[in-house]
């Protein structure tokens, strides 16, 4: 027996693996992992694949990259975690002060968490309790984008709107307001991208002229629905979302856990608009890949509105236990030096273009209803039939045939149901982009024969 067969066997008499349909190990077989490095990823027999997707769209800068490496090794000889509630430390300073800086005004406080949910949460509770203390406590819906995707624990699940994650556990959810999503994939026949989100523009105004009282947010992810499959919109949408949410005083909370920095071609999405959020939720990338961290920055006027005595409703009394880990914010200030170059988002742009030109060939495909990307985000979305954009019968399972053929040929491309996505480490090659397109145009004609 291998050894990746034996750690095959071994993990599958006792883990229980996240949004996957443990059957399928039946007959597409785990692959166990002893190493990384750079987009390569090892397993215990020497054979390697390339992280098309940095791992679920953690891993800007490769897998071990040194500098993060020893910045985690020698905090750990210092400090690996203290209480952050009476308690501090440098990494979680330095790291606030660079995300404000980054960021820029007006954000001036940063509340850390362990994950992308979490920082959904803390966004959520934020807004109702800031509301709560201007004696508005009519103020308790969300407004969220249909196909929004914010995350698995109960609030953030409730502002999710992919029937696929939320139907099972509707009883527990709160029920948000839904508007039309931008997406340019719904465009109707003549319009452009930026007609479409003018038109979703035109659906969230309306909803705000019926609701607004009742409202604390507007949530959505700028620019990509990403778990919906990758799909985009203009930034125009992100422009129109600001001026409404100030027209009818309500907050804007972007969900940029996945679309941060860097991923659609700016170090935060919201930027492409050059507007600003009033709760910005940063998470995934933040630590290179190295440790779950996430953070939630808001403006010092949001705040001062919690400023009070300790045992007044009014303190926003949410904690984690690893809250501001020292490990965590350390991989991320380091994660932060790399991304300090102004060359990486130049060659993010070169990077882009070489997707562009070798994904081209398929948009040609009988069974491609659409190629697209921005930034280091490239989708291409399997049809039926492309001329009327019927898709496969989800039971098919063509995406997972991709992902099986990807495999096959040394390549980790885990699709969106029918959607097959390139969502790579900063530090691929342009050979590499090439390759794994020839490889998924491969998986593409087999899945879809």
């Amino acid at each position: 027996m291998s050894l990746s067969a034996e750690w095959r066997q071994r993990d599958l008499k006792v883990l229980w693996h996240p949004c996957t349909q443990m059957s399928d190990h039946e007959w597409l077989p785990l692959t166990p992992i002893a190493r990384g490095a750079g987009v390569w990823l090892y397993d215990h027999d020497g054979r390697r694949y390339l992280d098309a997707i940095s791992s679920w769209w953690v891993n800007l800068f490769g897998h071990c990259h040194p500098a993060i490496s020893a910045a985690v090794a020698d905090q750990a000889q210092r400090l690996e975690h203290v209480i952050l509630a009476g308690f501090s430390h440098e990494p979680a300073i330095e790291l606030a002060e660079r995300l404000i800086a980054l960021a820029g005004a007006p954000f001036a406080r940063v509340f850390y968490a362990d994950s992308g949910s979490a920082a959904i949460e803390v966004a959520l509770k934020m807004s109702l309790h800031y509301w709560r203390n201007q004696g508005q406590t009519q103020r308790t819906r969300f407004i969220v984008l249909d196909g929004g995707y914010h995350g698995e624990t109960v609030g953030a699940l409730s502002m999710t709107q992919v029937p696929l994650y939320r139907e099972t556990y509707r009883p527990l959810l709160l029920e948000p307001i839904v508007a039309p999503s931008p997406d340019a994939w719904l465009a109707l026949p003549g319009e452009s991208a930026e007609d479409c989100a003018r038109r979703a523009a035109a659906a969230l105004e309306a909803i705000l002229a019926e609701h607004a009282d009742s409202v604390c947010a507007l949530l959505f992810e700028p620019l990509v629905q990403c778990a919906q499959g990758m799909r985009m919109h203009h930034p125009l949408y992100l422009a129109e979302a600001r001026r409404l949410c100030d027209r009818y005083g309500i907050h804007w909370i972007a969900d940029e856990v996945a679309v941060g920095f860097g991923r659609t071609g700016h170090l935060f999405a919201h930027q492409a608009a050059g507007v600003k959020p009033d709760f910005l939720c940063i998470g995934k990338g933040l630590t290179g890949g190295y440790l779950p961290l996430s953070a939630v920055l808001t403006t010092d006027a949001i705040y001062q509105a919690f400023y009070d005595d300790y045992a007044s409703l009014k303190a926003f009394l949410h904690s984690h236990s690893y809250t501001g880990n020292a490990l965590a914010c350390r991989a991320a200030t380091a994660t932060l030096d790399l991304l300090a170059d102004g060359k990486v988002l130049a060659r993010n742009q070169e990077l882009g273009a070489v997707f562009d030109a070798a994904l081209a060939p398929l948009a040609a495909h009988p069974h491609v209803g659409e190629v697209r990307r921005c930034g280091m985000i490239a989708a291409v979305e399997l049809v039926a039939d492309r001329n009327t954009r019927e898709g496969f019968d989800w039971r098919e399972r063509r995406g997972l045939r991709v992902y099986q053929h990807a495999l096959s040929q040394g390549a980790l491309l885990r699709p969106l149901g029918n959607v097959v996505y390139f969502m790579p480490p900063y530090v691929i090659e342009p050979e590499e982009i090439r390759w794994l397109a020839e490889v998924a145009a491969e998986g593409i004609e087999r899945a879809c024969r």
